[in-house]
């Protein structure tokens, strides 16, 4: 059974995820950071580069456990191979997006739309949709029907991995899962600032955002393949990524100021 205080859980990440996703949009509209159409297409290179792209690639070299490779399980392999692939793949997609798409929106209001609109979309994408599916979940189990999906193209050994999942995840960890999406938001933005630099000053300033974003997603990589076990340090990990990303946007507010001076 899901106790009161797991639904309790599931309501927190998905009120943080939401809150904290609306609230950086006000905050950027009242600085008149906010440009609609770089929000779209942050969106748009999201879902291409990271959720198609990104993913058939996956299919074809990761294990169906999805935490190793095919011919390799050596967890370090997978870390570089994740965090690899992530970076090259998100920070091309952006790199394109910028170059071809939004040739006349790359001031430094574009690139923070850019950002919000990725790490915003996979915020809402990653935690609140996962907040919305574990409730619905936890609620079939409650009531005894999960069980019923078997035999509608759900193995029992599907079912049963997916209540255990659900079952198993405590309060903190559901609250864990709102708050680590905040960090991540800034972080897209500040390598969508990195990169729309590195279409404005050259392309090493992409390769920077690739190998930045390679290394953040080492630690997930190794935490999802078993080597790194304590989720709350994977998240004092990931606060630091968030705070070093808020640093990293100041300055690069003042790179674009004093060597592209936007509109």
């Amino acid at each position: 059974m899901v106790s009161n205080l797991q639904f309790s859980g599931m309501a927190l990440q998905a009120f943080i995820v939401l809150g904290g996703v609306i609230g950086l949009f006000l905050y950027m509209k009242k600085k008149d950071f906010v440009s609609w159409k770089a929000i779209g297409v942050g969106v748009l290179i999201f879902f291409l580069f990271s959720q198609i792209l990104e993913k058939i690639l996956h299919v074809v070299v990761l294990a169906p456990s999805g935490t190793e490779l095919k011919w390799n399980s050596n967890p370090y392999v997978f870390m570089l191979y994740g965090g690899l692939a992530a970076g090259v793949f998100e920070e091309i997609g952006r790199y394109l997006g910028f170059k071809w798409i939004l040739k006349n929106n790359r001031s430094f209001k574009d690139g923070m739309s850019f950002g919000f609109g990725h790490g915003g979309f996979e915020a809402l994408l990653i935690a609140l949709l996962g907040a919305v599916n574990s409730f619905v979940v936890a609620t079939m189990i409650n009531s005894g029907t999960l069980d019923d999906l078997i035999g509608t193209g759900v193995t029992a050994e599907s079912v049963q991995t997916i209540k255990e999942q659900v079952v198993n995840t405590g309060f903190f960890t559901f609250i864990l899962g709102g708050v680590e999406r905040l960090p991540a938001i800034l972080l897209h933005i500040a390598l969508s600032l990195l990169v729309l630099y590195g279409v404005h000053k050259g392309f090493r300033f992409v390769l920077y955002a690739i190998a930045i974003h390679a290394f953040v997603d080492f630690a997930p990589a190794l935490y999802q393949a078993g080597v790194i076990t304590n989720l709350w340090l994977l998240e004092v990990y990931l606060i630091i990524i968030g705070v070093l990303s808020f640093l990293g946007i100041k300055r690069l507010k003042i790179a674009f100021q004093n060597n592209i001076n936007p509109k």
